[in-house]
């Protein structure tokens, strides 16, 4: 993934980390879409991401560094990376190689979930604007 140095530098500058150093990063298959999971960066693991192309990523719990899959051999190659709007979050698209959470899992969100049905609208009848 090795960008120029200006490309890693511009999207560094671009990046709000929060008052722990730290910006929210959802990792995302490139191949399907699916959200894989939610993770966090530092400045250098952000800076190693762009110069590495593997994820790399900062633990809250061990406050260290440390490369997705480097022991369980699960690893995130990263195709792009975006920022958003506000620069407080991060979007990788990654090739995951093997399943992405540490549960195994294929995807970290692949646990209970609830869908939401959407109320009817009423088109304003006996409604009231006050």
């Amino acid at each position: 993934m090795a960008k120029s140095a200006d490309t890693q530098a511009t999207l560094l500058e671009q990046v709000v980390f929060n008052d722990q150093g730290l910006v929210p990063v959802v990792a995302q298959s490139a191949a399907t879409g699916r959200v894989l999971m939610l993770a966090w960066m530092n400045r250098d693991a952000l800076a190693l991401t762009l110069d590495s192309g593997d994820a790399t990523y900062w633990s809250r719990s061990r406050q260290e560094l440390w490369v997705k899959g480097e022991t369980s051999g699960n690893r995130q190659t990263v195709k792009s990376v975006s920022v958003d709007c506000d620069g407080d979050s991060i979007l990788l698209q990654v090739d995951q190689q093997g399943p992405a959470c540490h549960t195994g899992l294929d995807s970290c969100f692949d646990t209970a979930s609830v869908e939401i049905e959407q109320a009817e609208s009423n088109s304003g009848e006996g409604s009231s604007n006050a």
